[in-house]
C-alpha cells in the first residue's frame, strides 16, 4: 500500500488519519496541554487558557473522521518533568472526553504525563513504534530499527511552520507540512537500521498554535531532531488546507 494512502491528513487541521492496519488512527502532535501556565512563568505572557477550545477542537475531529484511537506523537503536556495540576486537569478533561482508546509516542515533555496518565493510555519508548505499516516517534530521538522499517514514519517535534510574505512587504507565519523520502544515509553511523522500509517521512505540524515553530523557510533556523536536515534530503511543504508550496528547501 502507498503510503499516501496509510496517512492522510485532515483538510485544514493539524491532524491526519492513518491506516494502522486492524484500526483507524487520528494522529496529531505537540498537543502541549497547560502551555498558558508555562509561557507565564516561562515568558511572562499571561493568555487566557484555551484547553477547552483545543478538547472540543480533537474530539470534533474524532467525531468527524470516526477514528478508532488516537495517536499522539509526543509532547501531550508542555510542561517537562513532573506535570503541574493545570496540565493534569487539563489532561485528565481530555482523556475523560476523547471515547477511544490513546497512544502516545513518547516525547521530551511528556515523562511526567506518562507517569501521572500510564495507566489510562498506551505509552511508547522514546524511540518509537510501529502500528501496523505506521511508525510513530516523537523525534527528538533516534527512531528504533522497527520504526525504520514502517512504510511511512510519522513525527512531531519540529512545530514546521513557513514564513509568507506578499507583496507590500506583509508577512504572516502559517503551520505546514513536511512530507518526503526518508534518507538511509542520515541513520547509518548511529541506529543500526536492520530491515529498511524505504519510509516516506511525514513531519507534523503542532496541534497547538500557541507553541511556536520551526520557520522552514527562512535562513538560519536550524531543525530540532537528530536526524534532520539530514534524514530530509528532499521534502515538500504544504499548507494545513493543503496548499503544496514546493520544496522545502526552496520556499
Amino acid at each position: 500500500m502507498a503510503a499516501d494512502a496509510l496517512v492522510e491528513p485532515v483538510p485544514d487541521a493539524p491532524a491526519a488519519t492513518a491506516d494502522l492496519g486492524d484500526e483507524t488512527g487520528l494522529l496529531v502532535a505537540d498537543y502541549h496541554a497547560g502551555i498558558e501556565i508555562g509561557l507565564r512563568y516561562e515568558r511572562g505572557v499571561e493568555l487566557a487558557s484555551a484547553a477547552d477550545e483545543r478538547r472540543e477542537r480533537l474530539c470534533g475531529l474524532l467525531a468527524e473522521t470516526r477514528a478508532d484511537r488516537l495517536v499522539v506523537l509526543g509532547d501531550f503536556g508542555h510542561r517537562i518533568g513532573e506535570t503541574g495540576r493545570t496540565e493534569r486537569e487539563e489532561l485528565r478533561d481530555l482523556l475523560d472526553a476523547v471515547g477511544v482508546p490513546v497512544t502516545l509516542a513518547l516525547g521530551n515533555h511528556d515523562p511526567g504525563v506518562a507517569e501521572a496518565f500510564g495507566d489510562r493510555i498506551d505509552v511508547t519508548p522514546a524511540d518509537g513504534a510501529r502500528l501496523g505499516d505506521v511508525g510513530i516517534l516523537h523525534g527528538h530521538t533516534w527512531p528504533a530499527p522497527e520504526v525504520l522499517a514502517a512504510d511511512v514514519v510519522c513525527m512531531g517535534h519540529e512545530h514546521p511552520s513557513v514564513k509568507l510574505a506578499d507583496e507590500v512587504g506583509g508577512a504572516r507565519v502559517e503551520r505546514a507540512w513536511l512530507r518526503g523520502p526518508l534518507a538511509r544515509e542520515a541513520f547509518a553511523d548511529a541506529v543500526d537500521v536492520g530491515e529498511w522500509g524505504d519510509p516516506e517521512l511525514v513531519v507534523f505540524p503542532a496541534f497547538n498554535e500557541r507553541s511556536g515553530g520551526t520557520w522552514v523557510n527562512v535562513a538560519g533556523q536550524s531543525f530540532l531532531s537528530p536526524f534532520l536536515p539530514n534524514g530530509l534530503e528532499r521534502g515538500d511543504v504544504y499548507l494545513l488546507d493543503g496548499t503544496r508550496l514546493g520544496e522545502y528547501r526552496a520556499v
